[in-house]
């Protein structure tokens, strides 16, 4: 529990310089680029428009049966979880190299490696915040106004940004220790789109395999946006019992991720 409580009052006595650095990642990260930070638009209408042909034209999905039995054409249930998807795959794969890659740079510097994750977090916050105006404008004109739901959007990604965090600070920890194990994860985040009910919805699975789904944190967060951005109800009130289990495992990856980087940070630098 203590080194809990030590890397939260890292989190906010550091917050400032969180901000600070946050800022220049994301300008650096986009500095060669004629574009710019439109690429951060552009990447994912690329990927929505091949899942949209593949899934939607070439399969021809037909609609997705909504909570409260809305048909919903399936670009547009595709469109409400997948915005999600682009703010929790890059966190994940660069939360886990976060520390091992900046850990050079902040070697001279009186900077907590805790913060490391949480300012690459933020970093990419940012065109999520953007990517998600665009959608929320794109769905006022094809029939989804915006309602009163929409109030569930903060909260869920608010519990995405802590799920993403604890999950980095256990990930980014092995990331430094065991280099191999940035490989390994890129290609189970490969997978972990298509075992999340992202590109299509879990009610086409038996009971067994549906509950089995609904274990996956991911699951809570993207059908949490769909409720809210489609208007279908209020999650957490509907579904109390996953809301708990989430908020469990979320605290568990927190728990064993703080006490891992406390416990080896103090010799990440014997891993360069």
């Amino acid at each position: 529990m203590s080194s809990i409580i030590n890397v939260i009052k890292e989190q906010i006595d550091n917050f400032h310089l969180i901000r600070r650095l946050s800022m220049y990642e994301l300008k650096s990260s986009n500095r060669n680029n004629y574009l710019g930070i439109l690429w951060e638009f552009i990447n994912p209408g690329i990927q929505i428009a091949i899942y949209w042909f593949v899934f939607g034209y070439v399969q021809k999905r037909p609609t997705v049966d909504g909570a409260n039995g809305q048909e919903i054409p399936f670009f547009i249930w595709m469109l409400a979880g997948i915005v999600l998807w682009f703010f929790i795959y890059p966190a994940i794969t660069q939360g886990s190299k976060s520390i091992y890659t900046r850990l050079r740079m902040v070697s001279r510097m009186n900077f907590p490696l805790s913060a490391i994750p949480s300012y690459v977090m933020l970093s990419l916050l940012y065109p999520q915040l953007l990517l998600m105006v665009a959608v929320i404008i794109i769905f006022q004109f094809i029939g989804y106004p915006i309602s009163i739901y929409y109030i569930q959007l903060p909260y869920f990604l608010f519990a995405a940004i802590i799920f993403l965090f604890s999950l980095s600070l256990i990930t980014s920890t092995i990331a430094t220790i065991v280099r191999d194990f940035q490989m390994l994860l890129q290609s189970l985040m490969r997978v972990l789109l298509y075992v999340t009910p992202i590109l299509w919805p879990v009610h086409n699975l038996g009971d067994t395999f549906k509950f089995i789904m609904k274990l996956n944190p991911v699951y809570y967060l993207i059908e949490g946006y769909r409720y809210a951005l489609l208007g279908q109800g209020w999650f957490i009130i509907e579904h109390p019992a996953i809301t708990i289990y989430f908020w469990a495992v979320v605290f568990l990856l927190l728990t064993i991720g703080s006490y891992m980087h406390v416990r080896f940070r103090r010799h990440f630098i014997d891993f360069l």
